[in-house]
Formats: structure tokens, sequence, C-alpha cells
């Protein structure tokens, strides 16, 4: 399946996805929207029959509609009588659990004589369906009066959205039920995506490796076959030459090998395995000695321990020097550093290369990924090196940021602790991995 393929049908997927959920979301509102009109339907319903009640206890007779909506959840019933709060509050109540409004709701009745609200309480019907005592709070300064009523009583529905919601149990669950299906979806579409960059990696990865050996294998085979001649032996110059070239080709292809099998044994036992404390300036000292010439060496630290595995400490320097020296166009000018900042122990790994474009910083440290150079490859690799160097970094708690741009070199600093580094003047950085 080609690319393009695979990119049109996560595009139409995610149109898809985003259709349905736009969809749901619509039609839940909607059903919200319906569920409150329902309740303020039932509610005016039972309001007009609490106010005929009060209107036959008084011997009145209602000639026009007793209730007013005044917002979603707030009404103004008329009685035309005075009104007692014990009786008024057991009609509303009876009212309610007859038309299931199981809610919340606080009440005030309006005295025409004093001009003022004369009664205000919390009640609740669900603890009224239980027999349990309504609760009654004095609500005197949160319900207004209205101009031009006389005996009349408000009412405010604390608990509407709560009923509503209530009513709409089969949509919510059919909602994460939708919800559930498309984070499978997308779950699923994840995997499989992922799943077929670790193909194409696993793919590339046995083509270079392909390659890699069967550069020193066939060099192998064609010295084997001049060492077989016949006069061999009477060209002494050419012996040893050839000689030479099946030891070179031999470590080489050895050590290729070891590197492979080093990395798979590591990620089984770890990176850090046995931590010990050590001298950085003595381990980066030691190690510049080794090359020819020696590297720089800008050792600041005074004192610069580190709690580290030596052996992975040394292979994670020796990883960045190797392709500090093979990608460069010139002179290999390579600077093993380090300083304390903010007392913490920072070192680094400088280099005159190619650099590394910004687009790149991130993705050059995941397991087999080279830097793209077209059909053209001078550098020979597995594109390990530098995913050895993460591993090793998160196993003993350091940061890593790297800095570099092309044809300006790269720079890899390495903090002990998690931490804001200054950034460089004139060069591109960004932190590529850090452990908490």
């Amino acid at each position: 399946m080609s690319r393009s393929l695979i990119r049109l049908l996560v595009v139409l997927s995610v149109i898809a996805i985003v259709g349905i959920l736009t969809v749901q979301a619509i039609w839940l509102r909607r059903a919200y929207a319906l569920g409150e009109r329902q309740f303020r339907q039932t509610a005016f319903v039972a309001l007009q029959e609490v106010a005929d009640e009060v209107a036959r206890l008084n011997n009145i007779r209602q000639t026009r509609l007793a209730v007013t909506q005044l917002s979603t959840d707030y009404f103004v019933v008329r009685t035309d009588a005075p009104i007692d709060p014990i009786l008024l509050e057991h009609y509303l109540q009876n009212a309610f659990r007859r038309h299931r409004l199981l809610t919340d709701f606080e009440y005030g009745i309006y005295n025409c004589e004093s001009e003022r609200m004369v009664y205000g309480a919390y009640a609740s019907s669900k603890q009224a369906s239980a027999g349990q005592p309504t609760k009654r709070i004095s609500r005197k300064r949160t319900l207004p009066k209205i101009k031009g009523y006389t005996y009349y009583f408000e009412i405010r529905f604390l608990g509407q959205a709560g009923v509503v919601a209530g009513q709409l149990d089969g949509w919510i669950a059919s909602s994460v039920a939708v919800g559930l299906v498309v984070l499978l979806f997308g779950y699923t579409l994840w995997v499989v995506l992922r799943q077929r960059r670790l193909t194409e990696i696993q793919r590339d990865f046995i083509n270079n490796i392909t390659h890699e050996l069967q550069t020193p294998v066939s060099t192998l085979r064609i010295a084997a076959g001049v060492l077989q001649l016949p006069d061999i032996g009477q060209q002494p110059e050419r012996l040893r030459q050839y000689a030479r070239i099946v030891n070179e080709e031999s470590r080489r292809l050895q050590q290729q090998v070891q590197n492979i099998l080093q990395l798979a044994r590591r990620r089984q036992t770890g990176f850090a395995q046995v931590r010990t404390p050590l001298d950085l300036n003595e381990v980066m000292a030691a190690l510049a000695g080794q090359y020819s010439p020696p590297l720089q060496l800008d050792l600041q630290a005074a004192t610069a321990i580190v709690e580290a595995d030596r052996y992975a400490l040394e292979t994670l320097l020796t990883n960045l020097i190797d392709n500090a020296r093979k990608y460069c166009e010139g002179t290999p000018c390579v600077v093993l550093g380090t300083r304390t900042e903010n007392n913490r122990l920072v070192w680094s790994v400088a280099d005159n290369g190619i650099g590394i474009a910004r687009t790149h910083h991130k993705a050059i440290f995941r397991q087999f990924y080279r830097v793209p150079t077209g059909d053209v490859h001078d550098v020979k690799g597995f594109g390990l090196g530098l995913y050895y160097v993460r591993q090793v970094a998160r196993a003993h708690d350091w940061r890593i940021r790297l800095e570099s741009a092309p044809g300006r070199g790269s720079r890899f600093v390495f903090i002990s602790r998690p931490g804001t580094l200054p950034k460089e003047t004139g060069i591109t950085g960004v932190v590529v991995d850090g452990v908490n």
C-alpha cells in the first residue's frame, strides 16, 4: 500500500470521526433542549394545578392563566387570595410528585398588605418523597417583588439541569459508546500506522545491514582469492598488503556484529548496570589521548564526579566522537568540555562537522534513523550510535540538548538533572530529550 493511499485513508478517517462526533453533539444538544422544554411544560401544568387548588380553597374561580414564566427555571403564580405557607408547600409537593418533578426548588410568598415577601423557603421534593423532613432556608433577599401583582408566589427550580440530564441517560450512554468506538478506532489506526513505520524501519535496517556486511565480506572474498594464487608466495609485498586487508576487514566485520549484539544485550540488561563514582575530566582526558591527533579538551569544571556505568559512558562518548570524525568534510576538530552551571555538572562534545538541520534534531535519536542523503551513502553505519546515546542518557537521568545547524557543526550537551540550559549565540538549539 502506497504512502499516498495511506495518507488519504487517514484524512478520510479523521473527517469521518469528526463528522460522527459533530452529529452526536448536535443530537445530544437538541435532546437536552427538548428535555428543558418538556420540563418547563410539566412545571407549568403542575403550578397551574396548585393555583387551582388554592383558588378552590378560597372559593375563588380562576378566569385567566395563573402561571407566568420569567426565565427557564423561574415562575410567578397568581392566586388572587392570601396563601397559607404550609398548605402551599403541601400542594406543591403533591403536584410535583404527580408529575414526577423530583427536584429541589425555592419559593416565596408575597403579602400585598405589607408589600414584601413574607415567606421564603428551600424545599426538596426528593426528601419529601422519601418521607424525610423538608429543609427550609430563608430566601427573602433572593426573590424580588413583581410590580402589578397582588397575591402571588414565586418559585425557582434549582435542580432543573439535573432532572433534564437524568432524562437523557440513553443519549448519554449512546454518546459514551460512540466515543469509545471512536477511541478504539483511533487507537487501531495508530497501531496500524506505528506497525507500518516499524516495518519500514525493519526493512531499511535489513537493507542497510546487508549493504554494510556485504562490503567487508566481498573484500575478504577478493583478498582470499588473491592469497590462494600459486605464485603469491613469490610476491611478499603483495602478500603483506592483502593480509593487512584481510585483518582490517575482519576487524571491521567483527566490530559491526559486536555493536549490534552489544546493543541487544544492553536493551535486555539495562544501559546503566553498575554505577560508580567517575571523574569525567579523567575519563575524557584518557579518551582524547587514544585518537590521533588527540582531541581538544575544555575541562572547566574543577570537580566533575558523576555516578555512571563506565562502559556505557565511554561508549556514549566514543559514539559521538566517531560521528564527529566521520561527518566532517575537512580536518576533524572535536572538543570535549565540562563546566558547572547552577550547581549542576554540564558536559559536552562539540565538532566542526557538516551539522544537522533542525528538522532532524529529534529524529536522529531514533533507532536505525539516519539523516537522508539521497542515494549517496559515503558514511557507513546502522543508525544505532545516537540511539545508544539517548538510551544511556535516559538510564542515567541525564538530559540531552543538541545545538546544530548545517555547515556549523554540532554540539551535544548533557546535564545530570533536568533544567533549562542557556541558548548559545548564533546557533540553533533544541532540547531533544529529558528525564525527570
